[in-house]
């Protein structure tokens, strides 16, 4: 088999490296150091979608206020971002705003 046959080959092994492989792991690596840096009193977001209060940390574990007075004991590996507390500069939560009406 000649060289020029492996070449395309060759070439979409190197591009599915480039475009898969290497940003999935640098994905991989930033969520693994997020979550060796957590400290207590961040506000994070779980992979179930839950937003909390880190309360305490172990080695692999995580004590997480979801609610007032409700926590909840998750893995480490649970924690999928950490996200900025919400400024409360006046804003006031009115409850749902109805519906919209549509301009025609």
């Amino acid at each position: 088999m000649e060289l020029v046959q492996l070449l395309p080959l060759v070439v979409l092994v190197l591009v599915f490296w480039l475009l898969v492989i290497r940003p999935a792991s640098r994905r991989q690596k930033a969520l693994a150091e997020l979550q060796q840096s957590l400290q207590p009193g961040q506000q994070v977001m779980l992979s179930a979608g839950f937003f909390g209060t880190i309360r305490s940390l172990t080695d692999d574990r995580a004590r997480v206020e979801i609610a007032p007075g409700v926590e909840v004991e998750v893995a480490r590996g649970a924690v999928n971002t950490v996200v900025d507390r919400p400024s409360t500069g006046g804003s006031t939560d009115a409850g749902p705003a109805g519906p919209v009406e549509e301009q025609p």
